[in-house]
């Protein structure tokens, strides 16, 4: 894999630990942030984790100009619409955006074991009618530990799932992120289906503090990473 990334809210725990996992893996990355300087700095320390790391650093309407092809973007639910909304001149329709955002309740001063209702279904679905219609939207990520996926030391053995109405879309994103060794991609569907995939974010936050751990899923019995119907 040698087309270039670049991962919205890359200064952000989940942002980075995906940045540093890709990296890693030896995919080109652009870490965006708001700010140049803090892009700049999650790249040098990125650099740090892993020496041979092909990672640049910008704003994140310039990281976005600069991916061939995915765009993760991993930003908290009160920001994504206004970060939609400042990505969307840059994005093509070559672009394909993968959300990761999930509408947990502290946005609107709740717990993060309580997920909050929008009308569009699904935070993905919400930054679907915020991005030019062009632009193709895949779901994913939303069970995955910051943490974990930051420590490059321990091994993955999880799975996630995605979500996106086109198969190709989904096929494109699934040969990226099976980059990331120990990363088994699963095709959950329509995108429609985000709605439900999103609201398993906090039933894990609930689990990982009862158990002080940091646990995933795993989906078993599948003879193929992603399903062709």
């Amino acid at each position: 894999m040698t087309d270039t990334v670049a991962v919205v809210g890359g200064t952000g725990a989940l942002g980075f630990g995906v940045a540093a996992r890709l990296a890693k893996a030896g995919v080109p990355v652009v870490i965006g942030s708001r700010q140049a300087e803090r892009a700049m700095e999650a790249a040098e320390r990125l650099h740090r984790l892993v020496p041979h790391a092909q990672v640049s650093a910008a704003q994140n309407e310039t990281a976005v100009t600069e991916a061939s092809r995915l765009v993760v973007l991993a930003v908290p639910l009160n920001s994504q619409i206004a970060t939609a909304k400042s990505i969307s001149p840059g994005l093509t329709e070559r672009h394909i955006v993968m959300d990761a955002t999930v509408p947990l309740a502290p946005a609107v001063g709740g717990r993060p074991t309580q997920i909050v209702g929008l009308w569009a279904g699904s935070a993905a679905e919400q930054l679907m009618a915020h991005l030019p219609s062009s632009v193709r939207v895949v779901s994913g990520l939303h069970t995955l530990s910051a943490a974990l996926l930051e420590d490059l030391d321990s091994p993955l053995a999880q799975s996630t799932l995605i979500c996106g109405d086109r198969l190709a879309d989904k096929e494109y994103v699934t040969s990226v992120l099976e980059t990331i060794e120990g990363l088994q991609v699963v095709d959950a569907g329509k995108l429609e289906m985000s709605r439900l995939v999103e609201s398993i974010t906090p039933v894990l936050i609930g689990i990982n503090r009862r158990y002080t751990t940091h646990a995933g899923v795993s989906i078993t019995g599948l003879t193929s990473s992603l399903a062709h119907t």
